[in-house]
């Protein structure tokens, strides 16, 4: 059995690309997983300056040791301005500062959500192209549109059936792939 860790890149409460990455969680077959919630973390911004003086924070240590000890990682992107977040920008740059190949090995499920019809395209590309960067090899990738029209919040699923089934062979595959 597979060791998984899930998180999304959004540091809102309400975050939608959270809701998703919960969702998948809870259709996972054969794998074990970890949830984390990065908007939990306490994270400065990066700078050169910062790292000197401080170090790096213990919450991105503590990422660093969970990703290290995952087999593969289901990572959903948020979207701000057709980009990912300025606060997803942060993790990756403490963590690619600590270890610039971060995700050697990993296997990347990347997904995005957004209240858009393009579900976050633009910023999931962005992040699929920084994946390899830091080692990581992106499987595959799912963009989910007009995240309000085709999921509940209040039943915590999709409620578009095509979309579902979509997300969730590609998430199976994902799956059979860290056997």
């Amino acid at each position: 059995m597979s060791t998984l860790l899930a998180f999304a890149g959004s540091n809102s409460s309400t975050s939608i690309n959270h809701e998703l990455v919960t969702y998948l969680t809870t259709q996972l077959k054969e794998s074990t997983f970890e949830l984390f919630k990065l908007s939990d973390m306490d994270l400065i911004v990066y700078s050169e300056d910062e790292q000197r003086e401080n170090g790096f924070p213990s919450s991105i240590n503590q990422i660093y040791k969970h990703i290290q000890a995952s087999e593969g990682i289901i990572i959903s992107v948020n979207e701000h301005n057709s980009n990912p977040s300025a606060f997803f920008k942060n993790v990756l740059d403490w963590l690619s500062r600590l270890d610039r190949k971060f995700l050697e090995g990993k296997k990347v499920f990347l997904v995005s959500a957004s209240t858009g019809a393009r579900g976050g395209m633009s910023s999931l590309e962005v992040v699929k192209n920084l994946i390899p960067r830091f080692g990581g090899e992106v499987v595959d990738t799912f963009s989910f549109p007009s995240f309000k029209e085709n999921f509940s919040l209040a039943e915590k699923t999709i409620t578009n059936e095509e979309l579902r089934k979509e997300i969730l062979l590609k998430l199976h595959q994902f799956e059979n792939q860290l056997k």
